[in-house]
């Protein structure tokens, strides 16, 4: 199970309370887990093409995304919104038993940072759905709300591969106050408590910034775990 500081990179960067209820834990995940967990999400990716679960840029409001997602647990559908458990007749693939893990082992780390966490440290969080967002090159997103969910439970998000800007907003709206954070591979970021219904984004990703090892020749890859039920 990773541990904070286990890639040596948090000691010049180390954690941060970005806002009330937001943590930042730089360097968290290790290089020889990052490359693991692309590879799984490479051969997940590859058992749905072709069908209507395949990665995909997603149709939002009036314009389509330019990032890549593949869900897992419960797909992500825009029109209209929410999660299903089937699309087409063909079932979503179950999220990953280690993405659990690390959900509550990431709880467990970032309550030391927002307190505002700590309800969801005790191991009690469920990763019933998560989304394996892929950035090539000049892709971005939009500042929105994860509204999809009825539980309050915090969001998990994992970065790997090249450095990307995580804009944390605010609950009211698309504009400032905001705080703009520069995610490296390896990083972790868990939003909850005040801020779990919080706009936020990612505007800029630096191309050819991925570490070697992590499985990413060129590209990001974030991966969102959640809890969708009370």
């Amino acid at each position: 199970m990773p541990t904070l500081f286990d890639s040596g990179a948090g000691f010049d960067r180390p954690a941060v309370l970005v806002a009330p209820g937001v943590a930042h834990l730089p360097g968290w995940l290790p290089v020889s887990e990052q490359e693991r967990l692309v590879s799984q999400a490479r051969a997940i990716a590859r058992s749905v093409a072709g069908t209507p679960l395949a990665m995909h840029r997603p149709v939002v409001g009036t314009g389509q995304m330019s990032a890549y997602i593949l869900s897992l647990g419960r797909y992500w559908r825009t029109r209209p919104y929410g999660y299903v458990r089937s699309l087409g007749g063909v079932d979503v693939p179950a999220v990953p038993p280690e993405y659990g893990r690390l959900a509550r082992a990431a709880l467990s780390a970032a309550s030391g940072v927002a307190e505002e966490l700590a309800p969801w440290a005790d191991g009690a969080f469920r990763a019933e759905t998560a989304l394996v967002n892929y950035y090539p090159s000049g892709a971005s997103m939009g500042l929105h709300v994860d509204a999809n969910e009825v539980s309050e439970a915090p969001v998990v998000s994992l970065s790997i591969g090249d450095e990307a800007v995580f804009r944390m907003g605010n609950v009211h709206g698309r504009t400032r106050p905001w705080s703009d954070v520069t995610l490296m591979s390896g990083d972790l970021v868990v939003f909850g408590g005040p801020a779990r219904r919080a706009y936020h984004g990612v505007p800029v990703v630096r191309d050819g910034t991925a570490p070697a090892g992590c499985g990413l020749c060129e590209g990001r890859i974030n991966i969102t775990i959640r809890q969708v039920g009370l």
